[in-house]
């Protein structure tokens, strides 16, 4: 049970070591979460802080492994349920939980007023197990010790550390979403691009980042490089992701596709005129070609998390029941 925004290295020990018990029990992997996040519906006025929207994270969740994800509707009823409520109404009654698995901090019910102790508690009296992972720590560039956590992941991003992101997450951060029509300014000067729309998401820091693109209904993986930002040079305001992919030919508009960010660029700038920007962009290719062809980007170095490879990776279970 979590948000798992970003299902980052501390999340997939959470539902790795569910994975675990699952197998063990015979039973289906599910994962419970809710939607929107709790912030969300409390703060919609908040910016933007999601690293995956939903389908981002439902895909990540499958690939993993997970039989089932239940995405409970966060709502004015789910908030004022009390977590004894919770448990009773929602976790025994309807999903007919057997064993659960959370993380050390993971809160729940009004007021976020619920925790292992409670669960614990309410197991023995409902017959469910429970066990609890302890935090997930990591040391690299001198910070043993730290938490995995999404708010680090975050504020990562937001410095425009694509690279450090990938390593916290343990996958490449991606924004989905279908190709919008734009202005096809882009057409105009040699660089067509994909265009989508950032919503409910981080916005990480402004710029060029070198990517990898991958188009729903096609096998390839193509590397690119794209803008995100509000495009200054032609007086934008509005918030885009603009892709341009290298050796793609054809039409996306309408298409879905995922755009994986493997290293930042350069800041966005806004440019004397339209050659200069043309000279900048090709400039921007060969420095994206270069950190895509470095064998720490490499797309296998991440791959997508996977259950099989955790459990390899993790022979000693890591939750503590309780």
């Amino acid at each position: 049970m979590g948000n798992f925004d970003g299902f980052h290295r501390g999340h997939q020990v959470v539902v790795g070591e569910a994975g675990r018990l699952a197998r063990d029990m015979g039973v289906p992997l599910a994962v419970v979460t809710t939607e929107p996040h709790p912030r969300s519906f409390f703060r919609p006025n908040d910016p933007p802080f999601r690293l995956t929207p939903f389908r981002e994270r439902a895909w990540l969740l499958e690939q993993f492994g997970v039989d089932l994800l239940v995405s409970l509707p966060f709502d004015a009823t789910l908030s004022h349920f009390s977590p004894q409520q919770f448990v009773t109404e929602i976790l025994c009654e309807k999903l007919g939980v057997l064993h659960l698995l959370a993380g050390y901090d993971y809160r729940f019910g009004a007021k976020r007023a619920g925790g292992s102790d409670l669960l614990a508690w309410m197991g023995k009296m409902e017959g469910f197990g429970l066990s609890v992972v302890e935090p997930v720590t990591f040391g690299i560039e001198g910070a043993a010790g730290q938490i995995y956590s999404s708010s680090l992941v975050r504020d990562t991003l937001r410095e425009g550390r694509a690279r450090r992101a990938a390593s916290l997450l343990g996958h490449w951060w991606t924004l989905s979403g279908h190709v919008l029509e734009g202005d096809k300014r882009g057409r105009t000067i040699g660089f067509p691009t994909a265009n989508l729309a950032l919503e409910d998401v981080l916005h990480p820091k402004f710029g060029v980042y070198a990517v990898r693109v991958t188009v729903e209904g096609d096998d390839a993986i193509y590397g690119g490089v794209a803008n995100l930002g509000c495009r200054p040079t032609f007086d934008k305001s509005d918030i885009t992701l603009e892709t341009f992919l290298f050796d793609f030919e054809g039409d996306l508009y309408g298409r879905h596709i995922r755009v994986e960010f493997v290293g930042f660029v350069r800041a966005e700038q806004k440019f004397s005129g339209i050659e200069a920007l043309k000279a900048q962009i090709a400039q921007d290719c060969q420095t994206a070609r270069t950190l895509l062809a470095d064998p720490e980007n490499a797309r296998d170095h991440l791959p997508p998390p996977r259950l099989d490879r955790y459990l390899a990776d993790h022979p000693v279970a890591l939750a503590k029941p309780r």
